[in-house]
């Protein structure tokens, strides 16, 4: 007969993991609520230091605030006008210049496999070849799509995606606005004896400098990456530069991803030592930004190893797409101050941290952080925020 303390301990771990479960399927159901909430986040945490800059040339808050969001939606929409030129111009080009060139390479390719086959003395290796080679590939995009279907879902989708910008910008507009209250609720908090919000608030500094230096890395790796296509000889280059740009706030994942069209098509164009430079090139902006730069935030100060955040993107990208993907570490540092914060789970935070549990900030980093985050004695950064002087 199983000793109670024993029966005990294992019925805590069921009503954990069964929890957990419903947790989990909670916050993939709640996606359309969350998402716009997580993006309005990053979208006021990354472009908080325009307001503070305005603030400190004097400039009234509302005029601060609403100049900010107008920057953000302008640079928005530029990207976005940017993008949907470009693959008008990839529309063309794949016909005049493209389609010959698969087929092409596809040729070539199938005669030194045919070549390779006969000395190994492979019966019928045209044949073999032939039957994985030859496949139909439209010489005109999206000629096999049912077109009427694509314009709906489009028009739908478009629909949709107005819809959430507008909110997000709502809710970018009042974070923003509502920054400098942060501080203080949280101290009335304190004095009402609710909990203690400090090591969030420590945490969540961190996470807004790792959101802004993972903005100026990213700006780096595009502009890096453009470059690069661009002496390639590639086509597109600013398109290229601006997945870079956007495709660097997923950990790890991104990068790898972001350089797989520029090999294709410098594959394609031009021939495979050229594909091998620009890959080559890839990774060397990849190692030179990632892993001199980033580690600062992810290795020293975060502590996160790589595998648990390769393991993070793929996690919150399956609970909440691309968002879940582009905020992957700022989500775990959270669930792992929690896990902190529980006596039961804590041992679950030290096995995804890679070094010693240590400080989330020293003194220098209050010091400097009151330095250059805070415009206004109570005022903090939205929407993480630090501990506010007495």
């Amino acid at each position: 007969m199983m000793p109670e303390g024993r029966k005990a301990h294992s019925t805590r771990i069921l009503v954990a993991a069964a929890s957990t479960i419903v947790i989990i399927a909670g916050l993939k159901l709640a996606q359309g609520f969350f998402v716009p909430i997580l993006l309005a986040v990053f979208i006021a945490t990354v472009s908080f230091p325009i307001t503070k800059w305005l603030r400190r040339h004097k400039v009234p808050r509302f005029f601060a605030v609403l100049l900010t969001v107008l920057v953000d939606f302008a640079f928005l929409t530029g990207i976005i006008v940017i993008v949907i030129s470009l693959m008008g111009d990839l529309e063309d080009k794949w016909q005049t210049k493209y389609f010959p060139a698969v087929n092409e390479r596809i040729e070539e390719i199938s005669l030194t496999a045919v070549d390779l086959l006969e000395n190994w003395q492979v019966k019928d290796a045209e044949g073999m070849v032939r039957q994985y080679t030859n496949v139909e590939i439209p010489q005109k995009l999206g000629a096999n799509l049912d077109v009427f279907g694509v314009g709906a879902n489009v028009a739908w989708g478009l629909i949709s995606f107005l819809g959430t910008s507008l909110l997000v910008l709502i809710l970018t507009v009042f974070m923003l606005s509502e920054a400098r209250m942060f501080g203080r609720r949280k101290n009335a908090i304190l004095e009402a004896r609710g909990p203690n919000f400090d090591r969030f608030m420590n945490s969540s500094a961190d996470i807004q400098r790792y959101l802004a230096m993972k903005t100026v890395v990213s700006l780096a790796t595009g502009v890096l990456a453009g470059f690069l296509c661009w002496a390639a000889g590639l086509d597109f280059f600013v398109l290229w530069g601006i997945v870079a740009f956007a495709m660097n706030f997923i950990p790890v994942l991104g990068s790898i991803i972001a350089g797989i069209p520029p090999v294709i098509l410098a594959f394609l164009v031009n021939d495979a030592a050229s594909a091998i430079a620009v890959g080559i090139g890839y990774i060397s902006i990849n190692i030179f930004l990632g892993n001199f730069l980033e580690p600062m935030l992810m290795g020293r100060r975060f502590g996160l190893s790589t595998l648990i955040v390769i393991i993070s993107v793929l996690f919150w990208g399956w609970i909440w797409g691309p968002v879940g993907m582009l905020l992957a570490v700022p989500l775990t540092m959270v669930v792992k101050v929690m896990l902190e914060n529980s006596d039961e789970l804590r041992w679950i935070s030290v096995a995804i941290t890679k070094e010693k549990r240590r400080p989330i900030l020293s003194s220098d980093d209050d010091e400097d952080l009151e330095d250059n985050l805070l415009d206004e004695n109570l005022e903090i950064s939205p929407p993480f925020s630090e501990t506010s002087k007495s």
